[in-house]
């Protein structure tokens, strides 16, 4: 009677340590389903793979608990007198080499896609620097830095007596985002200014480093609009985790609208500059 408190105690104490639904949401154990192909087949290849580490579990461990039961001393059971078997070696190697191949062509197939960055509808260079990102959009004379918010900023401060809880998408927020068309193939071409940095969108499956001196490329095409955020994922330096990345998806009209409003704004600014340049001959002549 004693043994059924205890383990009723026990079982009540154990659902109170349990986490309650909103939390369970808010823990999520799996990978998730991103708003990419990419992602979606990343996902997909990972369930396969986790679904037949599941199954080979349970037929290794049942058969393991099947012959722990059943050929036991207290059964009976007699050990066998024969050092090998032929047939049982290429049983158990033939099968683990099938299930490898199994795994290994879509696994493969998901490797090329992931580095096939044919077909591009845009191109983007984006530089790592501590501790922000630049954008420059190849062929469209469009190009910024993106760093964090001023009020993320302004939060993270020791001493500043802001509440981070106040602050939306605190340490997740930017101030001018990167700018894509829902639909289109973006590759995007990787490389930093000083340190290793490594440019991460968990939503579009993929993540890249960027490393000083070289080159490396991803591409991603999202499919719903929305707004998307990331982070460095490469310790870089102190401010490491003051790096996110946000990426806006929007439909093809408002990219259209959006990518001529900055190409409008970089026109006169590169006017202006002319001119300066311009005069400064004309300003030292007259001083001479």
């Amino acid at each position: 009677m004693k043994i059924v408190k205890y383990a009723a105690a026990g079982s009540l104490a154990a659902a109170a340590l349990l986490p309650t639904g909103a939390a369970l949401a808010a823990w999520e154990i799996n990978m998730p389903v991103g708003v990419t192909e990419l992602s979606r087949d990343i996902h997909g290849l990972h369930m396969m793979i986790f679904w037949i580490c599941v199954l080979i579990a349970i037929a290794v461990f049942g058969m393991m608990i099947y012959s722990i039961v059943k050929f036991r001393h207290s059964q009976g059971a007699v050990p066998a007198t024969f050092d090998h078997s032929t047939k049982a070696e290429i049983v158990w190697t033939i099968i683990p080499v099938a299930i490898l191949v199994g795994m290994a062509i879509p696994a493969a197939a998901t490797l090329v896609k992931i580095e096939d960055t044919r077909d591009s509808t845009l191109t983007i260079k984006v530089t790592g620097y501590q501790w922000k990102w630049h954008y420059d959009y190849l062929d469209q004379k469009v190009s910024f830095f993106s760093t964090l918010s001023r009020d993320s900023d302004a939060a993270r401060q020791t001493g500043s007596g802001i509440d981070p809880n106040s602050v939306e998408n605190y340490l997740l927020s930017v101030d001018k985002p990167l700018v894509v068309p829902v639909g289109a193939k973006v590759r995007v071409l990787l490389t930093s200014n000083d340190v290793i940095h490594a440019w991460w969108v968990p939503a579009f499956g993929m993540k890249k480093d960027a490393i000083p001196g070289f080159v490396n490329e991803l591409w991603f095409r999202a499919d719903e609009p929305g707004t998307y955020r990331g982070q460095c994922a490469e310790l870089c330096g102190r401010d490491h985790a003051f790096m996110p990345v946000v990426v806006e998806v929007k439909p093809q009209a408002e990219y259209d609208s959006w990518l001529a409003e900055q190409q409008g704004g970089a026109a006169p600014a590169a006017a202006q500059a002319q001119t300066v340049e311009n005069a400064a001959p004309a300003t030292a002549a007259a001083a001479e």
